[in-house]
C-alpha cells in the first residue's frame, strides 16, 4: 500500500516557477514508476511526466518538455516536479501517482495509487 501527499501548489505569474513535492508512504512493495498528471477544469486528466526507479529515467509530455523536470529522493521517499516558465495553460490540479510497472507508463489506468492533488494557477 502506498499513500501519496502532494504539496507546493499555488498562484504564480506567467513565466514563474513552482516546485511540487510528493511524499510517499510505502508500506509494502515500492512502486516502480512515479508519475505526475494534471487536470484542468472541464478537461480530462492528462499525463505530465514520470520517473522510474531504475536509473531515474524520465519521460514528459511534449507540452512540458524543456520546462518541467521530475526528480526523486529515495532516501526521503519524495518525488518532485520542478516547473519553470509556467504558462496560463499549465493551470490545473496536479496529481502524483504510483505504478508497479516499469516502462514509464503514461496512462492513468496504469497507476494504482493517487494523491489528493494540489492546485496550480498561473496568471497572465
Amino acid at each position: 500500500q502506498v499513500q501519496l501527499v502532494e504539496s507546493g501548489g499555488g498562484l504564480v505569474q506567467s513565466g514563474g516557477s513552482l516546485r511540487l513535492s510528493c511524499a510517499a508512504s510505502i508500506r509494502t512493495l515500492a512502486p516502480r514508476s512515479m508519475g505526475w498528471f494534471r487536470q484542468a477544469p472541464g478537461k480530462e486528466r492528462e499525463f505530465v511526466g514520470a520517473i522510474n526507479s531504475i536509473g531515474g529515467t524520465t519521460s514528459y509530455t511534449n507540452a512540458v518538455k524543456g520546462r518541467f523536470t521530475i526528480s526523486r529522493d529515495d532516501a526521503k521517499n519524495m518525488v518532485y516536479l520542478q516547473m519553470n516558465s509556467l504558462e496560463p495553460g499549465d493551470t490545473a490540479v496536479y496529481y502524483c501517482a504510483a505504478a508497479f510497472r516499469l516502462g514509464l507508463p503514461t496512462t492513468s489506468q496504469e497507476y494504482t495509487y493517487w494523491g489528493q492533488g494540489t492546485q496550480v494557477t498561473v496568471s497572465s
